[in-house]
């Protein structure tokens, strides 16, 4: 690569570190090159992108931004995992993939809502419910109290039908007993 390539290099990962909401970070040290392609592609299917970068281009890259913090993480071999429009799923993808027993690249830290996160930030992060799961709950609240207010307004005649059903098996009781 020479300066110029370096130079657009380093200003595309600006552009893809600064629009992503999650980004993680991840050591592939003794990882094959067909289990990182296969993890590409892994993540690609589900809108997130995995790119090895050059430490020093990398530290270039995040250099005055929020991003700074993560400079001593980029040592050895790095990965740059940049989240899709979720970051939640992001990062969950990342610890379904990434922290298992068998995964051979591990978690070495990232970067969520402005904050420096280590291994187990990354995977706190991950424990947060989705997007489509807080719209839910968000749903669910919104409608708990239209829900009660109807309730109120049908127990007056569920009951009075409840009471004159107890009535009328009362009645059918009382007349065949004569």
């Amino acid at each position: 690569m020479d300066r110029t390539q370096k130079a657009e290099f380093v200003t595309t990962l600006t552009g893809n570190l600064s629009d992503a909401p999650i980004v993680v970070l991840a050591d592939f040290r003794g990882a094959t090159v067909e289990a990182t392609n296969q993890l590409r592609r892994t993540f690609e299917a589900s809108g997130v992108s995995f790119q090895v970068v050059k430490n020093t281009l990398a530290k270039r890259a995040i250099a005055g931004t929020d991003l700074e913090g993560l400079t001593p993480l980029f040592s050895d071999m790095t990965g740059v995992i940049f989240g899709g429009e979720d970051a939640i799923a992001t990062a969950k993808l990342v610890k379904e993939h990434l922290a298992g027993k068998d995964a051979k690249l591990s978690i070495k830290g990232g970067f969520f809502d402005g904050e420096v996160l280590d291994d187990a930030g990354v995977k706190a992060v991950a424990d947060l419910p989705s997007k489509p799961e807080l719209q839910v709950m968000l749903l669910r609240t919104l409608q708990e109290p239209g829900r009660r207010v109807l309730r109120m307004l049908q127990a007056p005649g569920r009951d009075l039908l409840y009471l004159l059903k107890n009535f009328e098996t009362k009645l059918a009781e009382g007349e065949g007993a004569e």
